[in-house]
């Protein structure tokens, strides 16, 4: 019996660890900073991606830890959230903010020992996510502009780890992420919209599930795919992407604009949701197939 009570405390700690640090985004995040890498490097140093992947987790889980402090009243009125750590009264503020911290200097410190220039956009990032995005959550829909320029950084942060230089080639990388993540944050607005609205978050451009909304989903989505098949024209560096691999990304940006176009016919949750899960199906192809068409051309 006590091995058991022991196992179940074991378990709820780490699992309240993880849901504090939300692993499975900040996965998602240090994929996209690893492919970053890929793309950006000569010679693939495996203790730089060790490093990246390390100091990029913590970096995204300083950032979820500080916000879920922030956000705490407000979590506990919305059902996806009130079982969280905080809210659900299995950790305390005090617990929270010494992971958050100590994720901050390890994040910030491993990235530094990549280059200077990694550290200085982790930085940007987790201040601009605590301290911009968060607060403005809750006061008006263009937070998630706001938000979209940390949630952009990692897929970059990876070719600045690499090179210890910012370019054109970042920068696009940095605009491929940033576009992409309206549609994929208004489609979960628009399924969550419900919960949001009890905790008093502005997350949709016109405030509504409205066809307002669902034409800016439309426009950014196409504004993505656009950005993205621009490295096949030779303007963007050294980032560059075959006629083959150009074709590919596009019918994957294809894919997602035709459940951004059902979701401005059928109006519905449900079709938001499928919206959600094919852009995150396709920022995640898509950085295979840019790292693979570096390694197979």
């Amino acid at each position: 019996m006590d091995q058991t009570v022991t196992s179940s405390i074991k378990y709820s700690l780490v699992s309240d660890f993880k849901e504090i640090t939300k692993i499975r985004l900040s996965v998602s995040v240090v994929f996209s900073s690893l492919a970053g890498y890929l793309l950006g490097v000569e010679t693939v140093d495996y203790t730089t991606l060790v490093l990246l992947a390390f100091g990029g987790y913590f970096m995204v889980g300083a950032s979820n830890a500080f916000n879920q402090i922030i956000e705490k009243d407000l979590d506990v009125l919305m059902d996806r959230t009130k079982n969280r750590p905080i809210p659900g009264g299995r950790m305390s503020v005090t617990s929270a903010f010494v992971i958050a911290t100590l994720f901050t200097i390890l994040g910030l410190g491993i990235l530094y020992s990549i280059n200077p220039k990694t550290a200085m956009f982790g930085a940007i990032s987790i201040f601009l996510y605590t301290c911009a995005y968060t607060p403005l959550k809750t006061k008006t829909p263009l937070s998630v502009f706001v938000g979209a320029i940390p949630g952009a950084i990692p897929f970059m942060l990876g070719w600045v780890a690499a090179t210890n230089d910012f370019g054109i080639e970042p920068g696009t990388l940095f605009a491929i992420q940033f576009f992409w993540q309206f549609p994929h944050f208004w489609a979960i607005g628009w399924f969550l919209y419900d919960d949001y609205k009890k905790g008093g978050f502005f997350m949709l451009p016109t405030g509504k599930q409205d066809k307002g909304t669902a034409v800016q989903i439309m426009m950014y989505t196409i504004w993505t795919i656009i950005v993205s098949i621009v490295p096949a024209f030779g303007v963007t560096g050294r980032l560059f992407l075959t006629p083959v691999s150009a074709v590919i990304v596009f019918l994957l940006g294809i894919g997602m604009l035709y459940y951004a176009i059902q979701l401005y016919k059928k109006m519905s949750v449900s079709a938001a949701r499928q919206l959600m899960l094919a852009s995150v199906s396709y920022i995640t192809l898509l950085q295979i197939v840019y790292v693979i068409d570096k390694f197979i051309r």
